[in-house]
């Protein structure tokens, strides 16, 4: 900028004044096309704009800078409401657009600008107005995660479900970034939380692939289609198993999600876990996906919470009850089953191929099944942890049934002859 420019920049009268009167070229230009009007309608110098307007001769109220913004749009866009109430009542143009498409409420909802929405709303300028890329002012205050800038725009009548060209509503774009504030606000003035964008992509799916478990939480609740698959025909679940958002799976696990849902190239949720090494996140599936086939067999509610009364988890167990038990069954499986022997115990407590399978996809080395079998058996603590039966008693059935008696009466002495065993253990 020159010395004219910086002087209404910084809003220096005395010292524009003094330049005008020695000459100075009145119409000049910064390298991104701002004039003497911009510069004191971006930072709000009211006395600046009355000198141009009044003093100064042929000075082009709109005239547009490099993105086709007028002073009107920079005083709206930097919340500068009185330069905005001057430009105004000197006759400015309320409805030009930038060379996006955007209209002055474009850039001060996106920008948050409580003040300046509010009396661009009370001039008239058209809500509905959509920019080149389809965005209403209400997609730009949501994008820019300005809930109150949203309740206003709500309350003065703008459309909660309105599209972008892209298919993309204002929960879509507030689901793109993260805000919790902005969804709840648009979803209690019924924002369809189920719109499919040109992706095939519905809120739910963008705040998992982005990892908002706050959000993600919100739109489950909000009777979010959990199920729902985008153009590559993948669910939420699909995501999180893909990222290894281990927060979210749970979220999506305990809500009650389809786990045979299959994406383009054929494969679960489990199988992306899998084939990723997310061996946490597939053990979390199996888990869910048992307790599921139990709950169906066992169960009439629909309420996914665990029958012993604790909250529901398909997490890693660190519980201090389990602790011991879970010490039994890292020694059973590392210094006692045998190569195929854990595979023998998953078949007869009913786990799948696809359950087998998708743990024997980690390879730890030439003794990965020792590290198989310890994952296969706190999977199967789980459910019966769950579904409240005696695990001690299961194990030794299950030992038995694969032809391991020696190894059953064996693990039974060494517990009833341990002090801290707890007292179930001698009703193997």
């Amino acid at each position: 900028m020159n010395a004219l420019l910086l002087s209404a920049w910084f809003g220096h009268l005395r010292i524009l004044q003094i330049l005008v009167n020695s000459g100075a070229k009145i119409h000049c230009k910064s390298k991104d096309g701002l004039t003497l009007l911009h510069c004191a309608a971006q930072k709000g110098h009211v006395p600046v704009l009355a000198f141009i307007m009044e003093d100064l001769e042929d000075v082009a109220l709109d005239h547009v800078d490099k993105l086709g913004r007028t002073a009107f749009h920079r005083a709206a866009e930097h919340g500068q409401l009185d330069a905005l109430d001057f430009l105004v009542g000197s006759g400015c143009d309320h409805s030009v657009k930038d060379k996006e498409g955007n209209t002055a409420l474009h850039l001060a909802a996106g920008r948050g600008h409580m003040a300046v929405v509010q009396r661009l709303v009370d001039i008239g300028l058209d809500l509905e107005e959509q920019n080149a890329e389809g965005l209403t002012a209400l997609h730009a205050a949501a994008g820019g995660t300005h809930p109150d800038c949203v309740r206003l725009l709500l309350r003065a009548g703008s459309t909660v479900n309105a599209l972008t060209q892209k298919n993309l509503s204002c929960l879509h774009y507030a689901a793109l970034s993260g805000s919790e504030d902005v969804s709840r606000v648009l979803i209690h003035a019924g924002g369809c939380t189920n719109v499919a964008d040109h992706q095939g992509a519905s809120p739910l799916h963008l705040a998992v692939r982005h990892n908002f478990p706050a959000l993600v939480q919100l739109l489950i609740n909000s009777h979010s289609d959990l199920n729902a698959m985008d153009n590559r025909q993948q669910t939420p679940l699909h995501l999180a198993a893909e990222h290894a958002w281990q927060d979210i799976a749970e979220m999506l696990l305990i809500a009650g999600v389809d786990l045979n849902l299959r994406d383009k190239q054929g494969k679960t949720a489990l199988a992306v876990a899998a084939r990723s090494n997310h061996v946490s996140l597939v053990d979390m599936i199996i888990k869910a996906d048992r307790f599921y086939r139990w709950k169906k067999d066992h169960l009439s509610c629909r309420d996914l919470s665990d029958p012993s009364g604790k909250s529901l988890s398909f997490k890693q167990d660190h519980r201090q009850e389990t602790q011991q038990l879970r010490s039994v069954l890292w020694r059973l499986a590392s210094r006692h089953l045998q190569p195929r022997e854990w595979k023998k115990l998953a078949y007869s407590w009913d786990f799948t191929e696809a359950h087998v399978y998708a743990i024997e996809q980690q390879w730890t080395g030439t003794r990965s099944y020792q590290e198989h079998g310890h994952r296969m058996l706190l999977i199967w603590l789980h459910g019966v942890s769950t579904a409240g039966e005696n695990p001690s008693k299961a194990l030794f059935e299950g030992l038995v049934a694969i032809g391991r008696r020696d190894l059953a009466e064996n693990i039974r002495k060494k517990a009833n002859a341990a002090p801290s065993a707890p007292r179930r253990c001698t009703a193997m």
